[in-house]
């Protein structure tokens, strides 16, 4: 079993640490309490070096990746030339899957915003797990577990992990041209995390949602660009008892979107 355990660097050890100013709002657990979930909402303000949560303990827990991990897999696969670009075709195998969008070809960019499991299995098994591990290293990604036995499911199932902390860090960097990839591969994730392009704003990112041992976990992660602003969140959270399961993959987002209002991000 390979393990993603990075060599703590002084940078990685100040990232690792959150000496950056964190500032409780109780309103968003007032929203995440409303919406029948538990978790923390995260938001970090760039400019001002400044978190708000309604909670950094779970904040600072560590989770599995889900299909956030996306992000990171359509990185290596373009820096390995696993694929071309945004628009390499997966073909459908002709199986039924898990969603009806996806029994169809998909180009990445559509596998990626579609979320289409069996397209990022083949991405991860023709990278393999010797050439996986070597560049979540390099990416200071998590900490990820994979072995050539684990390579298609080790985001989905498992004991590799990344906290909201972590999953900001990483989109930090990516926005701030800081990791160690090539000037083409940043500029095609960026196009294809694009979600919403406001006058006022856009916005971009990626959902994820995994269930171990009965417990489903959701994330949203992401970043706002507004006029003279940016900022990265990382939503984590799980159902309580009462909650309808058909609301979980809406519910991830409307929560942020809540968030991000609340601190007058977006209107």
């Amino acid at each position: 079993m390979f393990s993603c355990k990075h060599k703590k660097t002084e940078a990685h050890k100040n990232r690792s640490t959150h000496t950056e100013r964190e500032i409780i709002i109780p309103e968003f657990q007032t929203i995440i309490d409303s919406a029948k979930l538990k978790g923390s909402l995260l938001i970090y303000d760039l400019k001002e070096d400044t978190y708000y949560s309604n909670n950094f303990q779970w904040a600072k827990k560590g989770y599995l990746p889900a299909s956030t991990f996306k992000i990171a897999n359509s990185i290596i696969a373009l820096e390995t030339k696993v694929v071309e670009n945004d628009s390499t075709l997966f073909k459908w195998n002709g199986e039924e899957g898990r969603l009806t969008i996806w029994e169809q070809d998909l180009i990445l960019k559509e596998a990626f915003h579609y979320s289409c499991v069996p397209c990022y299995q083949e991405i991860a098994r023709n990278i393999g797990a010797k050439r996986m591990l070597e560049y979540l290293n390099k990416l200071e990604y998590g900490d990820i577990k994979v072995d050539s036995s684990t390579i298609d499911m080790f985001w989905l199932a498992g004991e590799s992990k990344i906290n909201q902390f972590q999953q900001i860090d990483f989109l930090k960097r990516l926005y701030e041209s800081k990791l160690p990839i090539s000037h083409r591969t940043e500029a095609i994730m960026k196009r294809m995390m694009l979600i919403e392009n406001q006058e006022a704003y856009k916005l971009s990112g990626k959902t994820g949602w995994s269930i171990r041992n009965g417990n489903n976990n959701g994330w949203f992660v992401g970043f706002v660009e507004t006029q003279d602003k940016t900022y990265f969140f990382a939503t984590n959270v799980e159902p309580q008892q009462e909650f309808d399961m058909e609301m979980f993959p809406m519910m991830r987002k409307e929560i942020t979107f809540q968030a991000l209002k609340q601190l007058k991000i977006i209107k």
